[in-house]
C-alpha cells in the first residue's frame, strides 16, 4: 500500500549547506547537509507519498515559543557578520560563538549586550558546532513553515502529516540554539496544535539525543507533555548537562516531563520498551494531539549515536505511536547514516499508519 500521509517539503532547506563543522575545536566535515532531506524525500515518494509545499507563516508563531531576542539575532546574524568584517577576519568562516556568558563569568552581574557579533553569538548559542551561514536563517524559517503547514493540515482534518524539516530543531530552547538546530520546529508545531483546539498535547521525542528544547520550553506547563527516549547523557553524550530521569518539570508542569535515558549499545528491546512508556504517558496525560520529533539517529550504524535500533524497531515504534490514534504531526530531526536514513524514516511512518 502507498504511504497515505502527506509529506510537507520546503525547498529552501538547501540554503543551509555547511561545508564543515567544529568538534572540540577541530574542523570536521559537516553532516547536517542537504542530502539528508533529499534521501528522505526520495524514499517516501518511492513509497507513493504525496509531497506538498510548505506555506509561509508569520513570525508570530515563532514568538509563541522563542524569545524575540533569539529570533532577532538569528535573522540578522549573517548580515552583521559580513558588514562588521568578521567574516573576512575569520577567513570566510560562518558565524560562530567564541565566548559564552556563563554564570561563572558573570558572577551575578547582569550581562551587557556585546558590541561584537562574535561575542553576541555566545549569548544565544550554547555550543560551537552550530554555525550560521548565509542561507541558514532562510532555511530555518522554511523548516518552521513546514512544521506549521503540517500542523495546519492536521487541524484541517488530516489524521497525520510528516514535515520533512531541515535544519532540525529539537535542541533549541526558548532563548538559545545549538546541536545543529536553530528554531524548535517540533515545539512550534505543538504550540500551534494547542492554540487551535488541542487542550492537551504530547511531544514524544524518539531522536537518539535528548529533546532538551521542548523540555525547557514547556517545563512549567501541564497542558503539553514532553517525553524523550535517548542515549544516557551520563555516559558522555550530548547534551551532557541534562536529559536525566529525575527531570520531571516544575510548578504546574511537575510530572509532565519524562526522560528515558538508555545505556550505549541499547537496541530494539530496550528502546521499544521506552517508547511504550512514552505512549503510556500520553494516554495517562489525556493528550488530544501528538507531535513526534522523529530522529532516526538511534539506528544501528549511525555515526552520531551508540544505540543499535534496527529498521524493524523503527517500524514497531511507529506502530506504538500510531496506536494512540491521535491527530499527529511528525517532524524530522536527526539521522546521519545516509545509506539507511530514508529507509528508517519510511519504516517508522509505515508502522505509524499500520498502528
Amino acid at each position: 500500500m502507498a504511504l497515505a500521509l502527506p509529506v510537507v517539503w520546503a525547498e529552501a532547506h538547501r540554503l543551509h549547506a555547511p561545508e564543515t563543522g567544529t568538534w572540540v575545536g577541530t574542523p570536521i566535515p559537516a553532516d547536517e547537509i542537504p542530502e539528508r532531506a533529499d534521501l528522505i524525500r526520495a524514499a517516501l515518494e518511492g513509497a507513493g507519498a504525496a509531497v506538498v509545499d510548505a506555506e509561509p507563516h508569520d513570525d508570530a508563531a515563532l514568538l509563541e515559543v522563542h524569545d524575540a531576542a533569539l529570533v532577532e539575532f538569528l535573522a540578522g546574524a549573517w548580515d552583521a557578520w559580513v558588514e562588521t568584517g568578521l567574516r573576512e577576519e575569520a577567513g570566510g568562516a560562518p558565524v560562530t560563538a567564541y565566548i559564552f556568558p556563563t554564570p561563572g563569568l558573570l558572577a551575578g552581574v547582569e550581562a551587557h549586550v556585546p558590541a561584537s557579533t562574535a561575542a553576541r553569538t555566545g549569548a544565544h548559542a550554547f555550543d560551537t558546532m552550530t554555525p550560521v551561514g548565509q542561507g541558514t536563517w532562510a532555511a530555518a524559517r522554511a523548516a518552521v513553515d513546514a512544521a506549521l503547514t503540517a500542523a495546519d493540515l492536521v487541524l484541517a482534518g488530516e489524521p497525520a502529516v510528516y514535515a520533512c524539516c531541515r535544519p532540525p530543531g529539537h535542541h533549541v530552547t526558548r532563548s538559545a540554539y545549538g546541536g545543529s538546530c536553530y528554531l524548535n520546529n517540533s515545539a512550534i508545531a505543538a504550540q500551534r496544535l494547542h492554540a487551535h483546539g488541542a487542550a492537551r498535547v504530547a511531544v514524544l521525542d524518539v531522536d537518539a539525543h535528548h529533546g532538551n528544547g521542548a523540555q525547557a520550553i514547556f517545563w512549567e506547563r501541564d497542558d503539553v507533555l514532553t517525553g524523550s527516549v535517548h542515549v544516557d547523557p551520563g555516559a558522555g553524550w550530548f547534551p551532557h548537562f541534562l536529559g536525566f530521569a529525575d527531570e520531571r518539570g516544575a510548578g504546574r508542569g511537575e510530572g509532565a516531563n519524562l526522560n528515558l535515558p538508555l545505556a550505549p549499545g541499547s537496541g530494539d528491546t530496550e528502546w521499544l520498551a521506552a517508547v511504550e512508556q512514552l505512549v503510556a504517558a500520553a494516554r495517562g496525560h489525556g493528550s488530544e494531539a501528538l507531535v513526534v520529533p522523529l530522529g532516526v539517529d538511534a539506528g544501528a550504524g549511525d555515526p552520531n549515536s551508540p544505540l543499535e535500533v534496527t529498521e524493524g524497531g523503527f517500524r514497531e515504534a511507529g506502530r506504538l505511536l500510531g496506536s494512540l490514534g491521535l491527530p499527529t504531526v511528525l517532524v524530522q530531526e536527526g539521522g546521519y547514516d545516509l545509506d539507511a536514513l530514508g529507509a528508517l524514516v519510511l519504516a517508522l511512518l509505515e508502522g505509524f499508519e499500520g498502528g
